[in-house]
């Protein structure tokens, strides 16, 4: 394949100043890929960086950088060791795993390289909202020949709330509870499908998201903001006692941040119950639960960060179909409207849920 010299990125310098470059195509060592970018969805955190919420992961908290975590491409150049360790050659369909920490860790080799970061791609090093990207050789997936590379950009978040899923540890039969019908919490409400759960309720605040999880798999869905919404439930622990056999929630999943939805999601837990925390806290955000009553319950509470040897599996949900995410991935633009879909979604402009740059 070949590889120009230079290539198109967007260039993040700081909150709201981004620009569209030609700069040189990353060169890689002998234990990278180099992947040419099919697509790129756009993150939470991608939209908190870009307007000023989130400092990213470089030392200065700006720029110069290259966002993106999210992508799926194909690989147009190997380094001589990820050739020979990983067998990886020209052509190969990949995903990118961005947190690409120390292989010899002992976390790493314990399965846990989430707790023991070294480089993110699309956060301290330079990612995927560009036509080229690097990635270490350990760190890339590989996906079969057949799979569409837009569904392929989702496995990234879905790896993510993969590991959350696996968390609550399932029983067949059991009452799952969803909060956040964001991108990974309409997944989630799939995967608990997948994993054996008998109803899956989906929370949240705004029907049109809701109508989304409902079509991919909710058994029930509840909004407990708007009375106005034909879904709208004013007693969320009621609700799920009239649909769970007068038990409160199996287990619960918070894919929100929100503090008043994790307080929720905590009381309406039930006996023996597994809660995990998903949505990503706040710096100054402080988790505040009834000791007394969690122990009455025997409840546990746990947290889920990132995606710890969940990618193979991942990838295998998404290209049988198990998971589907196109209905979330909202639309697709070209690397030139990067800015302007970074605004819609934190805008909520027309119900954009997981938008994808393609080049």
């Amino acid at each position: 394949m070949d590889v120009p010299d230079t290539m198109k990125a967007q260039v993040f310098y700081e909150p709201e100043q981004m620009t569209l470059e030609e700069k040189a195509v990353p060169a890689i060592d002998p234990e990278q890929v180099l992947v040419k970018v099919h697509a790129t969805g756009i993150c939470g955190s991608d939209v908190a960086y870009y307007f000023g919420k989130s400092s990213v992961g470089t030392e200065s908290g700006k720029g110069p950088l290259v966002l993106g975590h999210e992508l799926s491409g194909i690989v147009a150049k190997v380094g001589a060791l990820a050739a020979e360790k990983g067998g990886f050659a020209v052509g190969d369909p990949v995903v990118v795993n961005p947190v690409q920490s120390d292989v010899d860790s002992p976390w790493t080799q314990k399965g846990l390289s989430n707790v023991d970061l070294g480089t993110v791609v699309g956060v301290s090093v330079d990612g995927g909202f560009a036509e080229y990207c690097a990635s270490h050789w350990y760190w890339t997936v590989k996906v079969p020949q057949d799979m569409n590379l837009d569904i392929a950009a989702s496995a990234e978040p879905l790896a993510c709330g993969l590991y959350a899923v696996k968390n609550l540890n399932i029983e067949a039969g059991q009452f799952v509870t969803i909060f956040g019908p964001g991108p990974i919490g309409i997944m989630m409400v799939q995967m608990a499908k997948v994993y054996g759960a008998g109803k899956v309720l989906l929370v949240g605040t705004r029907d049109e998201r809701l109508d989304v999880g409902k079509e991919l798999g909710a058994d029930l869905i509840a909004n407990t903001k708007d009375p106005e919404s034909p879904d709208y439930v004013e007693d969320l622990g009621q609700f799920i006692q009239d649909n769970n056999d007068g038990e409160l929630s199996d287990r619960t999943i918070l894919a929100t941040s929100n503090l008043g939805a994790i307080k929720s999601g905590v009381d309406t837990a039930g006996k023996a119950s597994t809660v995990v925390i998903f949505g990503l806290p706040g710096d100054d955000d402080v988790h505040s639960v009834s000791g007394i009553e969690c122990m009455l319950k025997d409840m546990t509470i746990r947290y889920s960060w990132l995606a710890p040897d969940t990618w193979p599996e991942a990838v295998d949900l998404l290209h049988s179909g198990k998971v589907r995410v196109e209905p979330i991935q909202s639309y697709s633009f070209a690397l030139e409207e990067l800015g302007d879909s970074l605004r819609k979604v934190k805008d909520r402009e027309g119900n954009a849920i997981k938008p994808l740059m393609k080049n």
